[in-house]
């Protein structure tokens, strides 16, 4: 990270088999940071429950996030840049990952939010195409419910190729980053 440059964690965000390893990955060794996967946070409570076609609950997901949070704020205090891959759906999910901070789109925002979007029938042949996931795709409506959409996520098409993806969302960061020492210059 150039020095002066402010750390920021980039949330690849969406429902189940939206494409947010393959993104999170790819947008990780573009920017020359770590990437996290949330999934290995979960307890193996809150894995047996979902392998089994529960959808979690609220309370099955605080202390996840909770962890996923205390990780967040790590990476922000040592001002390293991370890419963590997580579902993030709901706005209050959202706003325990950014320590409370709901601006988290602006230029000066330490924390961004990137929803991939896609149907559930694309969904549904990539889930049922994954075979070394825990995540069934009975639970793909559960998700589309569970979903809240607000205005400080940025949306992206991934029903696309992969790299396509990870492309715009470089991009992305590129310019919000541009833009950031611009203000931060005025």
């Amino acid at each position: 990270m150039p020095q002066g440059k402010a750390s920021r964690v980039w949330v690849i965000m969406g429902v189940c088999g939206c494409g947010k390893s393959t993104v999170g990955t790819g947008l990780a060794e573009k920017l020359g940071c770590e990437y996290i996967e949330a999934d290995t946070y979960h307890s193996d409570a809150n894995v047996a429950k979902m392998r089994s076609g529960q959808p979690l609950t609220d309370d099955d997901r605080w202390p996840w996030l909770d962890s996923l949070a205390a990780r967040i704020k790590q990476s922000r205090e040592r001002n390293e840049d991370l890419v963590v891959g997580c579902s993030a759906l709901k706005v209050a999910y959202r706003h325990r990952l950014s320590g409370g901070e709901l601006t988290y789109t602006s230029e000066a925002s330490p924390i961004v939010f990137l929803w991939l979007k896609v149907s559930e029938e694309v969904l549904k042949r990539r889930m049922d195409a994954r075979k070394d996931h825990f995540m069934p795709s009975s639970l793909i409506k559960s998700q589309f419910a569970t979903l809240e959409v607000d205005q400080y996520i940025v949306p992206m098409d991934s029903e696309r190729d992969g790299a396509e993806v990870v492309k715009e969302a470089f991009q992305f960061a590129q310019q919000l980053d541009e833009r950031t020492v611009i203000s931060s210059r005025l």
